[in-house]
């Protein structure tokens, strides 16, 4: 026993103090092979003095802790053994259960101070962490809906273009008091226009009448064309309303967009007499309507 350190004999021989009701100088001096020390010196009332294990007070009972403090049973038997391996102290004794440190004295009592180093310790099984690792903080503030990427049409739709619709129809009422829109004369089937133009909003057929047959560019084109606007929403299924999201459906209706866009220009300012190709910084820009204004 003089082996071991100082302080692993005196928390073995505390260990041992509780569990048997005796002096821990006693059992200290049994340990070290010394004579027993003179008993404690009595109070002026004949009592005893106390032991140095009694310090750890009564049996602990952490059923009731439990359910006064709100902190489960396991939680309050892990920081009492953390308590007394941090501090050195002797685990107190559970109410309803023996003591470690007696059931192990008991056991086997000439381990000595080996056995009550081990016995300091948490028991086996138990793994050792703080509170805060255990509980799970909660939301400061909880969300009660959903944010959702979606406006109703009423109001907020309808009011938009509704606005936009006034706004409209007040520029085109002020527009047309300083602007007349001339008409025609009728039409005289001796003397027709040359070139005959199309509405504006026609002369990409017409613009692609003078490369392919009628049938293919009247019907079978702008068929297609109009086929493929249609398929958009059912070939790119995509959700989204980003344009970064749908480029294959934004590249689609740019190609459709560009090529109505070209053949009209074309129609417009690079076709004359004949309709054949001019430039319109050359040539100027033949209409039917600019002609009669002219004239």
């Amino acid at each position: 026993m003089a082996q071991l350190p100082d302080h692993l004999l005196k928390r073995a021989a505390e260990a041992r103090a509780k569990a048997e009701g005796r002096p821990v100088d006693e059992i200290l001096a049994e340990m070290k092979g010394e004579s027993s020390p003179a008993p404690a010196t009595a109070s002026a009332s004949g009592a005893p003095a106390p032991d140095a294990g009694s310090n750890s007070g009564s049996l602990r009972d952490l059923d009731a802790e439990s359910t006064q403090y709100g902190i489960p049973k396991e939680l309050l038997e892990r920081a009492m053994f953390a308590r007394a391996r941090k501090d050195g102290t002797p685990v107190p004794a559970m109410a309803g259960a023996a003591a470690p440190a007696a059931s192990a004295t008991a056991a086997a009592p000439a381990a000595g101070p080996a056995l009550a180093a081990v016995v300091s310790g948490p028991p086996p099984g138990v793994r050792t962490q703080r509170l805060l690792t255990v509980v799970q903080a909660g939301a400061i503030q909880g969300t009660t809906k959903e944010p959702a990427d979606k406006v109703n049409v009423w109001p907020h739709l309808l009011a938009i273009e509704f606005v936009a619709l006034l706004a409209m129809s007040a520029f085109l009422f002020i527009l047309s008091a300083f602007m007349d829109a001339p008409l025609l004369e009728f039409a005289n089937f001796n003397e027709q226009p040359n070139p005959s133009k199309a509405p504006w909003y026609f002369l990409g057929l017409q613009e692609l009448l003078a490369y392919f047959d009628p049938q293919v560019a009247g019907v079978i084109i702008p068929g297609f064309g109009l086929a493929a606007l249609a398929f958009i929403p059912y070939v790119d299924r995509n959700p989204s309303v980003r344009p970064s999201s749908r480029k294959f459906a934004i590249s689609l209706f740019t190609v459709f967009f560009m090529g109505a866009a070209v053949l009209t220009i074309f129609g417009s300012f690079f076709r004359g007499p004949g309709f054949n190709f001019v430039f319109p910084w050359s040539d100027g820009i033949f209409f039917d309507d600019l002609l009669a204004i002219l004239e």
